[in-house]
């Protein structure tokens, strides 16, 4: 599912992505053996994708530049639904990406990052 970016009635951007964490993923096997968590850096990676995929409106050649902030809420299982809301804010060139990701069980995490963009 992707939300693409849209302006609200305050000149917010927002957008929205799901992203199912297969099972069979090959991150898992070596991510804490017999206790299959989903690594951070993977959930960031998710966010980043979703940026890409939802950009603001007026922008082009997203490229990310910086993680600014990452604060992990709760363990991603294989199987789990990551639900991604977008904040999209800045532009003549610079982005602020801030994500709230979450699973069916509620919250997993909050990520910022910061992209260039050419703008269109």
């Amino acid at each position: 599912m992707v939300r693409p970016a849209a302006a609200d009635d305050r000149g917010t951007v927002r957008a929205a992505t799901a992203v199912t964490v297969d099972e069979d993923e090959a991150v898992f096997p070596g991510h804490y053996p017999g206790f299959a968590i989903f690594p951070g850096v993977c959930v960031i990676e998710c966010v980043h994708l979703s940026g890409l995929r939802t950009p603001p409106p007026g922008s082009a050649g997203l490229g990310l530049v910086a993680v600014e902030s990452t604060r992990f809420l709760s363990p991603v299982f294989p199987g789990d639904r990551l639900a991604v809301d977008l904040v999209w804010t800045g532009g003549s060139g610079v982005w602020k990406c801030a994500a709230k990701v979450a699973t069916e069980r509620g919250a997993a995490a909050q990520v910022r990052l910061r992209f260039t963009a050419e703008e269109a």
